[in-house]
């Protein structure tokens, strides 16, 4: 696939839940100051981003089928003691993608449509299923042309709208912006309607922030390295130049919107009818609810069953692959295909908390055995980054 469509499918795999529901649900457990934690984390994401999308393309491998195969499995398996991290990683891959890109979408669309248009859980995960194998069926270029059309357009949708809120409700900007720094190195508490109140510590700030924040764009886990594998560029370092620039519009970005959204709104620290204090989906909800009525909600709501339904998309391949490196035989991952999307009504029908704890921790795992392959080939990569950058100079110069 090209090389737009390798990050178009990586975005759809990132820009997903955790830039609408992860950073409410940060905002509330952490604070304000968790979405100062999350550009931190973004900061150093991007080189990590650029690192894992790099090696993979130096590292792939063509298949049976003629496709493209790359990601940190194909690259550990390259190093002493690869073979072993390798398949760990393939594994945690596989975990993964049934929480951070299965359960957790899933739980996300049917909280969000269920509270807008009080559809019943079970009929929204039904028809999610029933979407998702439509489209994995066909697998990555299938996802590939799907992801080119979907994440461009939702993404700048969700951004306008987002400004928008931000400016109608300018005049709390100056304070929410205020509150955003203070409780990053900080602890007060904001207090809400009713008996709600969100009051957050510097490390709970800092746990939630860099949590959700490589929950979103999920830097160092090596999954946006499977997709930039695929890609047909002419150099492996390029096309890590291109991939990095996910994690900037994932959380630079789209989370950016959502945490200014919800500063400004006022509702951070508010309850609901039933005295609960607002959080993930509800709170994003209320915050556009704030500037634009019913119709911020229908949008938000909206807004999540794309990016939502993008990343089920974007992971699966990342699923697959993984299986596919483990047992090397087409058969299983088209049974992947069809068990994936029948899980969907799993996770789309189980209780937040367990959805959520089950993806923090299958993002530690794959993070583990990634980290330790960027860090031994840190030197090599540096080194051919340097090249390549010589090497367009000297083209430069040929040019003039």
């Amino acid at each position: 696939i090209s090389p737009f469509s390798a990050l178009m499918t990586a975005l759809a795999a990132t820009v997903g839940t955790g830039n609408i529901v992860g950073v409410a649900t940060a905002m509330v457990l952490g604070g304000p100051g968790a979405l100062v934690w999350m550009w931190i984390s973004a900061a150093f994401g991007i080189s990590t981003k650029y690192a894992e999308c790099a090696l993979a393309g130096k590292y792939r491998r063509v298949n049976e089928k003629g496709e493209m195969c790359g990601g940190p499995m194909y690259t550990l398996k390259n190093k002493k003691l690869g073979s072993f991290l390798a398949v760990i990683f393939a594994i945690f891959t596989l975990m993964a993608s049934f929480g951070i890109g299965n359960s957790a979408q899933g739980n996300s669309i049917t909280t969000a449509v269920s509270s807008t248009f009080n559809v019943p859980k079970w009929i929204v995960g039904i028809i999610l299923v029933i979407c998702v194998g439509a489209v994995v069926i066909g697998g990555i270029k299938s996802i590939s042309k799907v992801s080119s059309v979907l994440v461009p357009a939702m993404a700048v949708f969700y951004i306008i709208a987002g400004i928008l809120v931000v400016c109608i409700n300018y005049k709390n900007v100056p304070s929410g912006i205020a509150n955003i720094f203070s409780m990053a190195f900080g602890a007060k508490p904001i207090a809400g309607g009713l008996v709600g109140t969100v009051t957050a510590s510097m490390m709970n700030s800092m746990r939630y922030g860099i949590a959700r924040g490589v929950f979103s764009n999920e830097a160092g886990l090596g999954s946006a390295a499977i997709s930039a594998a695929s890609a047909t560029s002419n150099h492996h370092v390029k096309q890590g130049f291109i991939n990095m620039c996910g994690t900037f519009i994932d959380t630079i970005i789209v989370c950016t919107i959502t945490g200014l959204a919800i500063a400004s709104s006022g509702v951070l620290g508010t309850t609901n009818a039933d005295g609960k204090l607002l959080e993930g989906a509800e709170l994003t909800i209320a915050a556009f609810e704030t500037a634009l009525g019913k119709a911020g909600a229908v949008f938000v709501t909206i807004s999540i069953i794309l990016f939502a339904f993008s990343t089920i998309l974007g992971w699966e391949y990342n699923g697959e692959k993984a299986l596919e490196f483990l047992f090397k035989k087409p058969i299983f991952c088209y049974i992947y295909r069809v068990v994936f999307s029948l899980l969907t009504y799993v996770g789309a029908t189980a209780t937040l908390g367990v959805v959520w704890s089950f993806s923090d921790i299958a993002n530690g795992l794959m993070a583990i055995p990634n980290l330790i392959g960027l860090i031994a080939l840190s030197g090599s990569l540096a080194k051919e980054t340097k090249d390549y950058h010589n090497k367009l100079k000297d083209e430069k110069v040929k040019t003039k």
